[in-house]
């Protein structure tokens, strides 16, 4: 399969078709990177489709490459029905791009210094700033690019990466995005020509940009999101599209990045457990039962559940995401 057509996709990106062009690209993309196999499906969506596709199990290639790669789908994509079920069941809303836009501009401001650093916000929308990004004098373009951003239960990640409206299903040109990574490929694009140096910082913005999901659909989702932002970018700077290998090695960064998580507790999701000890008496064994100490004292740091694992870039060690948290509340 050519690489152009892959990449075409907008939307609803086709599992089948990533899986047609390079069967390790999904397994890496499928990657939890915390417990070495995959994410799960975190979310009951899929159990009328048969065994293995409960929320605790891990989502496996086979079965999502049927129906011509249609078996996720995107918000926007789903009924109306499975939108109010999930939103029930686990607050999923998804944020109009004008908003994220507003939100994001907020920090912006704080970092920049000043207003309307990447666009002008007008009523249910933006007009973009055409004009080649200011630093203050204290900072510069690669302070930026390596600042790190978190969206934190991200959903298909439309803080970070803003490919289309995810409430509207409105495609959004790469000069207007205004997700955290599309404004760190703006300033690459714009001050970077050399095609091995717009790849190395790339490689930075991609590092320093965080994001973590309870629900393993949405979570493949923003992964793919977030690689096919990276395409957008590259074919929009050289006019061509990257190689396989290149490819493959952004996808491990966005798995390791992109992560599943418990945000109230810090771990995979379902993997806290109830406990049993044996007791031996006069009368035979006795079987005692205990639940999650974290689970039942609310204490994140007490959990027996698998704490979910990120890459510290800057020494290439992984480390508990929740080691990182400061002055972190029982």
């Amino acid at each position: 399969m050519e690489v152009i057509i892959l990449f075409e996709e907008k939307i609803d990106i086709k599992e089948n078709n990533i899986f047609q062009f390079d069967y390790d690209l999904l397994s890496i993309l499928l990657k939890d990177n915390t417990t070495g196999k995959n994410i799960l499906w975190g979310t009951d969506n899929y159990i009328n489709r048969g065994n293995y596709y409960k929320p605790n199990d891990e989502i496996k290639i086979e079965q999502i490459i049927s129906y011509n790669g249609s078996v996720i789908k995107p918000r926007i994509k789903k009924s109306k029905m499975e939108q109010e079920k999930r939103s029930k069941d686990k607050g999923e809303v998804f944020t109009p791009a004008w908003v994220c836009n507003i939100q994001n501009n907020i920090v912006d401001t704080c970092w920049f210094g000043y207003e309307n650093v990447f666009n002008k916000e007008l009523t249910d929308s933006w007009k973009t700033n055409k004009k080649k990004i200011e630093f203050p004098e204290n900072k510069t373009w690669k302070d930026y690019v390596n600042d790190i951003r978190l969206e934190i239960t991200c959903g298909e990640a439309p803080y970070l990466i803003s490919r289309y409206d995810t409430t509207s299903g409105d495609i959004i040109p790469v000069i207007d995005r205004i997700g955290m990574l599309d404004r760190k490929f703006r300033v690459i694009n714009e001050n970077v020509n050399n095609k091995n140096e717009w790849i190395e910082y790339s490689i930075m913005a991609f590092k320093s940009t965080y994001g973590y999901e309870w629900q393993g659909d949405s979570l493949l989702i923003a992964r793919e999101n977030m690689l096919y932002t990276f395409c957008d970018n590259y074919y929009y700077k050289f006019n061509c599209y990257p190689s396989k290998d290149l490819l493959k090695e952004i996808a491990s960064i966005i798995s390791w990045n992109l992560f599943q998580m418990d945000g109230l507790k810090y771990v995979i999701p379902y993997s806290c457990k109830n406990e049993e000890r044996i007791n031996y008496t006069l009368f035979g064994e006795e079987i005692e039962k205990f639940e999650c100490d974290g689970c039942k004292k609310d204490n994140c740091h007490l959990h027996n559940g698998i704490y979910a694992k990120i890459m510290n870039w800057q020494t290439n060690r992984k480390v508990k995401f929740i080691s990182i948290l400061k002055n972190s509340n029982n």
